[in-house]
């Protein structure tokens, strides 16, 4: 029977995490009834799972072949101001938007070519455009805040509507999920980071597939960016930052996909962002102090990383049993 259970969780990674997130929920309400029970409640839980979802795909593809991006909380930034300045040169907003998210996959491909090619790791590579992409940002705008391009339709679609990031956020995970799952870019990527060079001897194009990863993250930061800004009303060039880009990893490490590479899980990313949603929100309704979800943050990051490596463990001694 216990092998069975732990068959079942390595089986289905999100099945312990779902758990979770339905007792903390279920707490939570109980704590206070009007954890879920108003719109307002979750339109605003929905506004904090978003972001930190859709840029926790592309760090989950990434951590999955063995990478990490630091930099993607500042990519964030630059993305929307990019499409700032597109629109007032002219171009449609459609085409401006595109220019946010082609400036971001060139942030993406630096940092794969930088990792990959001349073989600085990930840590460091990313570490240095974080610094990098965000003194770009405050030189370009002046450090000044700016309004979103377009007009009120098109604002309501890409997040003024109170509901439409988490509806970005779910599309997103759906996509890659099945990439991650049924496509040979997602199987090539778990090969990767459990084994590179098993990877490469098999004929996998490794290169190719991480520097890939990377753009995917960036694009999927700097949407995230422009989302927000339009949700906002405002392009602010001190958005986002670290805190959006550790929100994100921990969102995939407390959701199954360890640090260490080789496996992972993108729905899984998805109800870790809605477990530290949940926290955040459920301490703040119930009157806990804000500086108090930070203890928590980084003691689910441990607990979900021990259990991850417990239970991995325990299935292998079983297997071999």
């Amino acid at each position: 029977m216990r092998q069975r259970a732990l068959n079942l969780f390595v089986r289905w990674q999100e099945a312990s995490i779902l758990l979770v997130a339905l007792l903390l929920i279920a707490w939570f309400e109980t704590a206070n009834p009007d954890f879920l029970l108003t719109g307002a409640s979750l339109e605003n839980l929905s506004q904090f799972i978003a972001p930190a979802a859709i840029i926790a795909c592309g760090e989950i593809m990434l951590m999955i072949c063995g990478e990490i991006d630091l930099s993607a909380g500042m990519v964030f930034a630059l993305a929307p101001f990019i499409m700032h300045f597109a629109d007032e040169a002219g171009m449609p907003v459609i085409v401006a938007l595109l220019a946010g998210l082609l400036a971001a996959g060139l942030v993406g491909v630096v940092n794969g070519v930088v990792t990959v090619v001349l073989r600085v790791p990930s840590f460091v590579t990313t570490l240095g455009t974080l610094f990098l992409v965000n003194g770009i940002t405050l030189t370009i705008s002046h450090g000044t805040p700016v309004t979103p391009p377009g007009g009120e339709a098109f604002a309501q679609v890409m997040g003024a509507w109170g509901y439409s990031e988490i509806l970005w956020a779910v599309l997103v995970v759906v996509v890659l999920h099945v990439v991650l799952r049924h496509t040979r870019w997602g199987l090539h990527t778990i090969a990767t980071g459990a084994n590179e060079t098993g990877a490469r001897e098999a004929g996998i194009h490794v290169t190719r597939l991480k520097v890939g990863n990377f753009i995917l993250t960036a694009v999927l930061a700097g949407f995230t960016g422009c989302l927000e800004a339009f949700r906002i009303g405002s392009i602010d060039p001190q958005a986002g930052g670290n805190q959006i880009m550790f929100l994100a990893v921990a969102a995939g490490v407390i959701g199954g996909t360890p640090l260490a590479g080789g496996s992972g899980t993108i729905v899984g990313g998805l109800i870790g962002a809605v477990v530290l949603g949940v926290l955040n929100d459920g301490f703040t309704l119930i009157g806990i102090n804000a500086f108090t979800f930070n203890i928590i943050l980084g003691a689910a990051i441990l607990v979900a990383m021990l259990f991850n490596i417990h239970v991995t463990r325990l299935a292998r001694e079983g297997g071999r049993g």
